[in-house]
């Protein structure tokens, strides 16, 4: 978005004005008519390249004004993308909670995945999160200078190149301020947890037309108190974060396996009885965060100046800090070994059956042995499952920074509107973990006789465990992005007499993009065993993308304009690739317009998805389908290290994936039936290929069949249960979930919209707005010419995809006084328990403000009004049980103020 834009006309801004407010964004009305009097402005849309007066394009671009969403309480972009109807699937903060994201938050838009939708920041990239490496961290965006947000539902490869598969999302911070402006503002939920407060100020000083130049300033801070899990009873629907590795612990030798010191799982808390009768089970779920606490701070600083009458330099410098800590379960061993005696030749007073022990009465055999044991273990060890509760529940930080400088040039010469750029993005994080254990003091303290894995611990089992307690940075990412990029746009003549010009758009981008993910190896080494980091990790990876592209407006006749856009790029590492679009518009009269489009797309891997740590991982619990088909334990093959258990997973990027290609089509109508009454209906599909990404363990471990060539057993073929076991080709047992190239996915719907403007003499000014998705079809496969999985209204893979998404509002304003009431709604689905069927999930929310006096307004509203619980949901994807936290807000009806003042 050019940096020297204009205030857009009145007419421009009511094309742009979608009735959005109370979080709501709804696809902009077209431009039937221009007000005469009125000097129109040429504008860059989100879409085009083509700086142009009529904003209505052959796309469909949906316009969120955060004036109008500010109101409703709104604080974050992540709170702001799931507002809208076409974002299907996001990565929440709450997501950090167990998955190691970085406390990343993305917007997904038509589902296809995070990695196809580009977001861009005034125009042009962002860089992505080091960590996950798919798409910008929605966390670093300035949120308290944003002045609107541009959302482009369509395939836009032809200007923008990899990643905007399924469609751009441009955040638009404000180009001036004068004067300074001051937001403080609280949020207070009902129930305990969660509450936040924000603050936001901004100078500026200069007058662009008058002065020729503006310089201004905005810094914002946001908190946000964690949610615990016992603060919130969703994860006492049923017993969630179910885990064979307990404490008190469970042990197994040969075909025997209980729990010694809690025989009915009754007598310990969070223990409920296993599989088969044999041992007990521990639900995590209470220890986990509904939601994590945060912190973000971003100060955004501008200045343009005007080079004489026809030209602007513009500077903009980004910076950006989050904080994020999570909190789950304490550490699980679930690969420990005890000796019945010890290294002394004294009986193990823990071990079950020892004469003399504190727990007496299993009968294990004194000569036990098993084929390849290791040498530490002496004739009647047994294995032992046990979690580390002593050191208290494990945390993760993960400090987020992201530096961005922009300088611009832009103005008119020789007739072209140009804009010229070197830009410079860098993202880099770090994690942190506490009430982590070290393997090395813990693993011989079990083995030998000094922990006690069943019970109370003496004096110097204590004193063993306290000092295995180990705090400090396991790893760190950092993405840097360097560009240069340049494009300008003219009117070429009337070709067709068609009484407007045809228009002409040309550009050329150079990136250079590094990537770099490396452990810290001496921590790393100590706590590999419940993270699954690999010590020596050092994945580093470069490129570079030249491209160029050319767009073309051609009014055919007065109803009926043609467009065409090619764009080239050239991958360092991944050759080269040109996809076109062409587009259509035609308005046979003010009040009707249709309009189409199709366009081809590639993405190439990204540096993470090629580069990323190989490491292992605990899957949820699933039987062996070797060792324990049909959850029955195959002879010689233990129940407690077969069925129900938590097995390595391999995960990490792979060198030899190939680039994606897609296929967008769309077809739109916009009508206006009266005066301010708009209606939209914009048909989409989108077809993929070669999709990147992870096979869903559910699948791999339900279909043995098609997958068991990603089955890596162990020398005695197992699959492993303990990070520890990892990755020594003798004990790691694993399933390959790592990143890869899968099958095919095609999806289809469409977008509705309606928006209604009434102004009235005596009660003040209404809107009404609405906006929908509906879903007709997304059906993917998890490798070429597979079996194809449908997923609308299922929970198949990752998750669902709902079938209907809808927002509404309604607000009114009247002088110093307004107010607002919105909803959303969200489909249900057959959920990944087929024997339960999620609930639809319906929200409202309500504000109202007043302006107490000049400069001064005060808003205060409630969202989610009638305290809507989010609905049962039995997924494992994530941490969290008894909900869907993806999808829905575990915070409750909460109140909020915000209080600002201009001056």
């Amino acid at each position: 978005m050019s940096t020297h834009e204009k205030v857009l006309s009145r007419s421009v801004r009511a094309i742009f004005s979608t009735g959005i407010a109370a979080g709501l964004g709804l696809a902009a009305a077209p431009a039937f008519s221009q007000e005469a009097e009125a000097p129109v402005a040429r504008v860059v849309v989100t879409g085009s390249a083509i700086k142009r007066i009529d904003a209505e394009t052959m796309v469909p671009v949906t316009i969120v004004k955060m004036e109008d969403i500010k109101k409703s309480g709104v604080t974050t972009i992540e709170q702001v993308m799931a507002s809208l109807s076409s974002v299907q699937v996001q990565q929440s903060t709450s997501q950090v909670v167990g998955l190691g994201t970085g406390g990343a938050a993305f917007a997904d838009l038509r589902g296809v995945g995070a990695n196809k939708t580009l977001v861009l920041l005034n125009g042009r990239r962002v860089a992505n999160n080091a960590f996950d490496g798919s798409a910008p961290d929605l966390n670093m965006i300035p949120f308290a200078a944003l002045e609107r947000v541009e959302v482009l539902r369509d395939g836009a490869s032809s200007l923008y190149g990899s990643d905007a598969v399924g469609g751009v999302i441009n955040f638009i911070t404000r180009k001036n301020l004068r004067g300074a402006t001051l937001t403080v503002g609280a949020d207070s939920p009902e129930h305990p947890g969660g509450a936040a407060n924000s603050a936001n100020a901004g100078v500026g000083f200069g007058d662009l037309g008058a002065d020729g130049y503006n310089v201004f300033m905005m810094v914002d801070h946001q908190a946000t108190h964690r949610i615990g899990g016992t603060q919130r009873p969703f994860n006492k629907r049923y017993a969630g974060g179910i885990s064979p590795t307990t404490s008190p612990a469970n042990f197994y030798q040969g075909g025997v396996s209980d729990n010694p010191a809690a025989p009915d799982c009754t007598s310990a808390s969070n223990l409920i009885p296993g599989p088969g009768g044999h041992g007990c089970q521990m639900t995590t779920s209470s220890f986990v965060d509904y939601i994590p606490k945060s912190e973000r701070d971003a100060g955004l600083a501008k200045a343009t100046f005007k080079l004489g009458a026809d030209h602007e330099l513009g500077v903009e410098y980004l910076v950006s800090h989050s904080k994020v800590q999570s909190q789950i379960a304490p550490v699980p061993y679930g690969g420990l070994n005890q000796n019945s005696t010890r290294p002394d030749g004294t009986p193990n007073p823990y071990y079950p059956g020892n004469p003399g022990a504190t727990i007496p009465h299993i009968k294990l055999s004194p000569d036990y042995a098993e084929d390849g044991m290791d040498p530490s273990l002496k004739p009647g060890f047994i294995h032992v499952k046990w979690r580390d509760l002593p050191n208290g529940p494990r945390s993760d930080e993960n400090i987020n920074d992201q530096q961005r400088l922009v300088v611009s040039l832009g103005g008119t010469l020789a007739g072209w509107d140009y804009e010229a750029a070197v830009s410079y993005n860098r993202n880099k994080v770090q994690e942190f973990l506490r009430g982590y254990s070290d393997s090395g003091i813990i693993r011989p303290g079990v083995l030998n006789g000094i922990i006690n894995p069943f019970g109370e611990q003496d004096a110097a089992g204590s004193a063993l465990i306290a000092s295995a307690a180990l705090d400090g940075n396991v790893q760190n990412g950092q993405g840097t992005s360097k560009g240069v990029d340049a494009h300008a746009s003219r009117e070429a003549g009337d070709w067709f007499g068609a009484g407007r010009q045809v228009a002409l758009a040309l550009g050329v981008q150079y990136d250079r993009q590094e990537f770099s993910n490396t452990a810290n190896p001496e921590y790393a080494a100590r706590v590999v065993d419940s993270t699954g980091i690999d010590p020596a990790l050092s994945n580093i990876g470069a490129r570079k993308v030249l491209a160029g592209y050319v767009e073309l407006n051609m009014p055919v006749f007065k109803t009926l304009d043609l467009t065409a856009a090619v764009r080239y790029d050239k991958y360092s590492d991944f050759g080269s690739t040109t996809n076109p679009k062409v587009g259509f518009r035609f308005q046979p009269n003010k009040r009707f317009l249709l309009r189409g489009s199709y366009s081809t797309g590639f993405r190439a891997p990204s540096l993470y998805e090629i580069n990323a740590a190989q490491t292992y991982t605990n899957t949820a619990l699933h039987d062996d389908p070797v060792n324990c088909p049909a959850g029955v334990a195959a002879p010689g093959k233990p129940e407690a290290a077969n069925c129900g258990q938590q097995f390595q997973a391999l995960a990490g990027g792979n060198k030899s994936l190939t680039p994606e290609k897609s296929r967008n089509a769309a077809l739109g109508l916009v009508f206006e039936p009266a005066n301010n009454l708009s209606l939209g209906m914009d048909l989409w599909w989108l077809q993929l290929r070669d999709q990147i990404g992870s096979l869903d363990e559910n699948d791999v471990f339900d279909s043995l069949a098609l997958y068991g060539d990603l089955f890596h057993r162990n020398g005695l073929g197992n699959l492993a249960t303990d990070g520890s076991q990892c990755p020594d080709p003798n004990t790691c047992g694993y399933v390959d979930l790592r990143t890869r190239n899968l099958g095919d996915l095609h999806t289809s719907g469409i977008d509705l919209s309606a928006n209604y403007k009434l102004k009235t003499a005596a009660h003040g000014a209404f809107t009404f707005a609405a906006g929908a998705t509906w879903v007709h079809k997304y059906d993917y496969q998890n490798a070429k010419g597979g079996a194809w999985h449908p997923n609308v209204g299922v929970y198949s893979g990752a998750g669902p995809v709902f079938k209907w998404q809808d927002s509404v509002s309604v607000n009114w304003s009247g002088g110093k006084v307004a107010a607002g009431l919105s909803g959303h709604y969200k489909s249900g689905y057959l959920d990944e328990d087929e024997e339960n069927h999620v609930a639809s999930y319906t929200t409202w929310d309500g504000f109202a403000s007043v302006e107490v006096f000049k400069g001064l307004t005060v808003t205060a509203g409630a969202r989610n009004l009638f305290d809507r619980a989010p609905p049962l949901s039995f997924q494992r994807r994530t941490f969290q049980a008894g909900y869907d936290p993806r999808y829905t807000d575990p915070t409750g009806r909460a109140y909020y103020v915000r209080a600002t003042y201009s001056f």
